[in-house]
């Protein structure tokens, strides 16, 4: 795909420069970035100071839920994951390699079927299918991920390398996500692993339904254990990460989750991950590793506290 000039089915010069970032560096922004396999939808590239004369190019570190990225986010988030200021603190102590970032926003209505992931789901029995994702408002509630990440290993990747100044090879390209947004990070590198070469989940939401309703007693305030149908559910991703896991050595994935509201279900699930990680021979603290935050919630502050320790992971020299 040749992208001289500008991004496919956009104009053939760049876009309007938004004002800088806060944190420093600047903002270039795709509104209605097109797709043949998903909705169009706003894509930022965050470009650190020095990217427009590097001495090095960049990494690039694709972001889910792109309008909680950077400050203002969205306005349903807790505050701002506020990354640019992190990569260039980091940057300033030298503990990360050059990196722009690609916050990709998800779509209203589609979130929950662009980011669950669609093999495991199609696996389940008809009753635990049924219950997984809201849907749109329109009945439809088939998942979209396959297509979703297909846009991002072979449609997004693409234009960004050629529009700008990046390493592009496997070992500098690197996803990160938080919740949901982590489940489709781990579902794109596992998909693409000769595109993506790590991870950053944060909070993955194992359980993959977010059908609170269904699910009232699990998910609500204090609630004890977890619903052997949402540990089925839970199962099934597992067992396809079984079979599509990278060889161990070759990638790297890092994982976390707080203690407190969604997060208390987490743990015992992420040690059923990190057991699989182990038999598949990743050696923990070198291709993986697992934090666990005590008193940690669900949401933007909590990871915006806990960022640089990701991104050191993934970025490191």
């Amino acid at each position: 795909m040749s992208l001289a000039g500008g991004l496919p089915g956009c104009a053939s010069t760049p876009p309007p420069m938004p004002p800088s970032s806060a944190g420093g560096g600047r903002f270039v922004d795709y509104d209605a970035f097109p797709s043949r396999h998903v909705a169009p939808r706003r894509v930022r590239v965050w470009l650190p100071p020095d990217a427009d004369a590097p001495r090095e190019r960049c990494a690039v570190l694709y972001m889910q839920d792109g309008q909680n990225v950077f400050d203002p986010p969205g306005p349903m988030a807790h505050g701002a994951w506020d990354v640019d200021r992190h990569l260039l603190a980091l940057r300033r102590s030298n503990a990360i390699r050059p990196t722009m970032v690609v916050a990709v926003w998800n779509t209203e209505g589609h979130r929950a079927r662009e980011y669950g992931p669609q093999a495991p789901i199609e696996s389940l029995p008809a009753d635990l299918r049924a219950m997984v994702p809201p849907g749109d408002g329109t009945g439809d509630t088939a998942p979209l991920s396959d297509a979703y990440v297909r846009f991002l290993a072979t449609e997004l990747k693409p234009a960004i390398d050629a529009r700008f100044p990046t390493r592009a090879g496997r070992d500098d390209t690197f996803l990160m996500g938080s919740s949901m947004g982590g489940l489709i990070s781990l579902y794109a590198l596992a998909s693409f692993p000769d595109v993506f070469g790590a991870a950053a989940c944060l909070s993955t939401h194992w359980v993959l339904t977010t059908n609170f309703a269904a699910f009232a007693a699990v998910f609500g305030a204090g609630a004890a254990g977890v619903d052997p149908r949402v540990e089925r559910m839970a199962a099934a991703y597992l067992d396809w990460l079984r079979g599509h896991l990278p060889q161990a050595g070759t990638h790297r994935l890092y994982f976390d989750h707080g203690t407190r509201g969604l997060d208390a279900l987490y743990g015992p699930l992420q040690q059923r991950v990190d057991r699989l990680l182990e038999a598949k021979g990743y050696r923990s603290g070198v291709d993986w590793t697992t934090r666990v935050f005590p008193g940690a919630a669900h949401d933007e502050s909590a990871w915006r506290e806990r960022l640089a320790i990701p991104l050191t992971f993934l970025l490191r020299r």
